[in-house]
């Protein structure tokens, strides 16, 4: 809306005023950003999907960790059980919908984007100092779907909430809920374990560890979850606001 003008601007609902300022430029950015996000993580899992594809089923093995052993339905699945997958995927849903709306808000979607805030967060940080010496990919396509879930990912995610928010997004309902993210993966993860022994991780392997210390490593790495969830929200209000659209119509005169 362009007040001064007296004239209604049709993309002033959404924040995406008609001005020739650098501001009117912003929400085209954020959209591409977002949308940038999204693709790299469709794409990234098509080709961690072929590459499972492409491994042997037999003979069985459930190695943790490892895709090869189980039928095809069974590799498919092992590929999405990773947390780092599902960490990918929600900041994949996330970003999409902010790339085809980037005021968007419920309170259900800002529990939805802190989990993949936080969740995403913790992939990056645990890969980068940790799994990175001891993991080796082999080959272009896995060279390259590590580099976009561990590193690019997680670095656009944290990038593109210090710069375009949206804020205010966060409260402390929205940290309590966001938790239920972690707590259900552990849930499905110890679940399918004890149905098809297999485990993506050491720290969750029943076999080796037994239920009493993988049920306390969960709970170690719930709080470090609500630990970051915290910061996410600290930051919320200390960082700019998102810009609010203009008035839809000028005042008479």
């Amino acid at each position: 809306m362009k007040a001064k003008l007296g004239c209604w601007d049709p993309g002033a609902e959404s924040g995406e005023g008609l001005g020739s300022g650098p501001g009117s430029l912003r929400p085209m950015f954020v959209r591409a950003w977002n949308a940038t996000i999204a693709a790299l993580v469709v794409a990234a899992i098509i080709v961690q999907i072929v590459i499972a594809i492409g491994v042997n089923g037999t003979p069985h093995d459930v190695s943790v960790g490892l895709l090869r052993g189980s039928s095809l339905p069974g590799r498919i699945m092992r590929v999405l059980s990773f947390f780092t997958i599902q960490s990918n995927l929600l900041c994949g849903i996330v970003s999409a919908q902010l790339a085809a709306k980037p005021s968007r808000d419920g309170a259900a979607w800002r529990a939805f984007r802190l989990a993949a805030l936080f969740g995403i967060t913790v992939t990056g940080i645990v890969y980068s100092t940790v799994l990175a010496r001891i993991h080796e990919p082999h080959g272009t396509a896995e060279t390259a779907v590590n580099t976009l879930v561990h590193y690019i990912v997680p670095i656009m995610m944290v990038v593109g909430w210090l710069a375009f928010g949206p804020r205010p997004r966060i409260k402390v309902a929205t940290v309590l809920w966001s938790l239920m993210f972690p707590v259900l993966w552990f849930a499905y993860t110890l679940t399918r374990g004890a149905i098809w022994k297999w485990y993506p991780y050491p720290f969750v392997d029943v076999a080796s560890h037994g239920y009493p210390r993988v049920v306390g490593n969960a709970l170690i790495v719930t709080v470090v979850f609500a630990v970051l969830a915290w910061l996410f929200a600290q930051g919320d209000p200390r960082l700019p606001a998102t810009p609010t659209a203009p008035a839809q119509f000028a005042p008479p005169g």
